[in-house]
């Protein structure tokens, strides 16, 4: 907690009374009131603002033009999906790589994608 009255990178405000918490606290220390995420694990957010749940829709429906690379910021990795994407095999990489995203612990994505 900043004290300055902004949430930062690694906070978040309680669900309950709306007082800025650190991003990773099951409780609120204020108000007591048990933290949860809306969408479980798929609301992950990483540091810079990404969002894991964001990320699996552009991969499982614009997967074949590199748009989930390019929103995680693997551009070199997009413009090779671009240039494929009339063989299809970019949106079944895109497919599988919705999959990955799924599965991947929300630690794994913010060490992954979640620099600023």
């Amino acid at each position: 907690m900043n004290g300055s009255g902004q949430k930062g990178p690694d906070e978040k405000y309680c669900s309950e009374c709306g007082a800025i918490i650190k991003a990773r606290a099951e409780i609120c220390p204020k108000c007591g009131v048990r933290q949860a995420s809306p969408f479980g694990s798929l609301g992950a957010v990483a540091p810079n603002g990404k969002s894991k749940l964001a990320a699996i829709l552009f991969a499982l429906f614009l997967g074949g033009f590199g748009i989930h690379k390019f929103y995680l910021g693997r551009s070199g990795a997009g413009i090779l999906y671009l240039l494929f994407c009339w063989t299809f095999i970019p949106a079944l990489l895109g497919f599988i790589d919705a999959i990955l995203l799924l599965i991947m612990s929300d630690d794994d994505f913010n060490r992954k994608y979640g620099g600023v």
